[in-house]
């Protein structure tokens, strides 16, 4: 039987790098679906698993590290990748605190985020 592709859920708030994410993850052959901020990705995951989350930090009304907060009291086994354009060492150290599995700069280069979804999907069985 065929293994079945793993879902990526992508939340950014900046349409085009929303869409842009998700063309390069569905290129790689992962089933996506994309949300514009942290309350959208939240009501998703109610009604679909995933196998992997990849957040923006700056977004309006919630931002990315609230939303791991919530990730972490509803969902604490999620895979999260925090992506961020304004990358400093306070929200880094909060993030992979907060139990972040990798956190990278924008532009999002697809050499690094292959390597990180292979230790992703590698270390974990879900």
């Amino acid at each position: 039987m065929p293994k079945q592709p793993k879902r990526i859920l992508v939340v950014d708030d900046e349409e085009n790098a929303r869409i842009g994410l998700s063309r390069l993850l569905a290129k790689e052959g992962f089933l996506v679906d994309s949300v514009a901020n942290g309350f959208e990705a939240l009501n998703y995951l109610r009604e679909q698993e995933v196998n992997l989350i990849v957040t923006d930090i700056n977004m309006p009304e919630m931002n990315g590290i609230t939303f791991l907060k919530e990730l972490n009291r509803s969902y604490p086994s999620s895979n999260v990748i925090m992506i961020t354009a304004y990358g400093g060492v306070e929200s880094y150290i909060e993030a992979m605190n907060l139990g972040a599995f990798e956190y990278i700069n924008k532009p999002v280069k697809i050499d690094e985020l292959k390597s990180i979804l292979k230790k992703i999907f590698k270390e974990t069985s879900h």
